[in-house]
């Protein structure tokens, strides 16, 4: 019977979630989780021909883990699956200099939503043209320096934005191309905070509200500003194409109004995306090859309905690129079980890093997974917490996960999936100090962002000077 304060206080064994199974052997991979080139070898986990022991001795831990060949390979996926789309990377998942290179080699189109990411891809030497710059609050100095620097899209957000930056292409003499972000009011199966298209959150014009279309006709009459269509973007993390199919059909219904009663033929529409991938053994994701057949079938059937011609359309695959393509490699400083209720002992696993490199768990109760990753255990598999170093009750990793029961200090152990939304949300909590990322690829590790320093951290506190 389930305990009412939930799993963890019922009486009898520790069991862990209803989705997570004892493995017969914890040190096995799961490859669905796992970048690619990863395997293990003699129970040494290696990643682009690089084993974790190896790279820790020369980098230490904590380390991102980034697989160049993973990457690329997942960018080019969405390239060719989707090949008659403009296919955006998301720079907030995480962005350097580096990745932008591939990026442009690969293909793809380039999403961003600060100064600060637009200042990597021009450093990047990235075609300005093939930019869209997102944000719900775009500042007059960004939005200037946008167009001055050639930004291909700018995502129109709230009415003062269409004004700010008419006032900025009229001054400059200039045409800027934009998109205005509408929200469908559709519910994506996700966590609340990456959820963006239902009608209560800052993103976009809501279309029910009519909101979405006095937009479109204020861009319209709106100098220096050409209108290429609508963006939607139902969330993040998601697994199918079901709300796809009932955004698509709200935001191609305006697109066709706009076209009956403002004689306006729209020549683009933006899907999003923020397509899933997989964290633990719960999630199953889709593949781009399916995401692209169902999301075009879907564009066609309503194109068709509504008697309009089909927009060229773009998507923004969010994560499912480099969420896969990276893992974070920790050393083990402690092991401590913790008795709880009915018996039971829970096994906690402090490593050297925690919430300042993956925020993620406490932040959206995000689940991962993990492995020891620098020998083979023959002991039998105990279920643990991976906790971090700081000083908070929810600086937790990995919050359930079977681990060898002889775990113990100086292990390795490496955490998949952290490619999205881990670097680029770090902090410096309690002035720890932000990994490097370390790019692997046949066997040659290189550093794309190094390890911060305690000088990098003293460098913005003037009080000591």
């Amino acid at each position: 019977m389930t305990h009412e304060a939930g799993w963890a206080h019922a009486p009898g064994a520790l069991r862990g979630p209803s989705w997570l199974r004892e493995p017969a052997d914890p040190n096995d991979l799961v490859p669905l989780l796992w970048s690619s080139t990863a395997h293990k070898s003699d129970g040494d986990l290696v990643v682009g021909g690089v084993a974790m022991r190896d790279l820790v001795a020369e980098h230490q831990s904590p380390a991102y883990v980034l697989d160049e060949a993973d990457f690329r390979a997942r960018a080019a996926a969405f390239r060719d699956a989707f090949g008659d789309y403009d296919v955006f990377y998301a720079g907030k998942a995480f962005l350097c200099t580096e990745v932008v290179r591939w990026i442009a080699q690969e293909g793809l189109w380039l999403d961003v939503c600060s100064a600060g990411e637009l200042s990597v891809a021009l450093r990047a030497d990235f075609d300005a043209a093939r930019i869209g710059y997102h944000g719900n609050n775009k500042t007059e100095p960004e939005l200037r320096r946008a167009v001055e620097a050639g930004v291909g899209r700018i995502v129109l957000d709230s009415f003062v934005e269409i004004e700010r930056l008419a006032a900025i292409t009229t001054e400059l003499g200039v045409t800027q191309s934009v998109m205005v972000r509408v929200t469908a009011g559709v519910e994506a199966h996700t966590h609340e905070y990456i959820a963006t298209a239902h009608e209560d959150q800052k993103f976009g014009f809501s279309i029910t509200s009519g909101d979405a279309f006095d937009a479109v006709r204020r861009v319209l009459a709106a100098p220096g500003l050409e209108l290429l269509g609508l963006h939607s973007h139902i969330g993040s993390q998601i697994f199918d194409s079901a709300g796809f199919e009932v955004a698509a059909r709200r935001v191609l219904a305006l697109h066709a109004r706009v076209s009956d009663e403002l004689a306006v033929a729209m020549p683009e529409m933006d899907l999003g995306g923020g397509f899933g991938i997989a964290y633990t053994t719960q999630d199953d994701p889709s593949d781009p090859a399916r995401l692209a057949t169902e999301m075009t079938k879907i564009v066609e059937h309503e194109c068709r309905a509504l008697g309009v011609a089909e927009p060229r359309l773009s998507i923004e695959p969010g994560r499912a690129i480099v969420g896969p393509a990276m893992c974070t490699v920790y050393t083990v400083g402690t092991v401590k079980p913790v008795a709880l209720d009915g018996g039971v002992v829970r096994t906690y696993v402090s490593v050297d890093g925690g919430m300042s490199d993956n925020i993620r768990t406490a932040l959206y109760d995000a689940d991962y997974s993990c492995t020891l990753a620098a020998r083979r255990s023959e002991a039998a598999p105990v279920l643990a917490r991976v906790v971090g170093k700081h000083c908070e009750a929810g600086d937790i990793v990995v919050r359930d996960e079977f681990l060898p029961g002889d775990v113990a200090p100086d292990d390795l152990l490496a955490v998949p999936g952290t490619g999205a939304y881990c670097r680029s949300l770090a902090s410096n909590y309690n002035h720890a100090l932000r990994p490097p990322v370390i790019a692997v690829r046949d066997g040659v590790a290189r550093v794309v962002v190094r390890r911060e320093t305690e000088d990098d951290l003293l460098a913005t506190d003037v009080g000591a000077t």
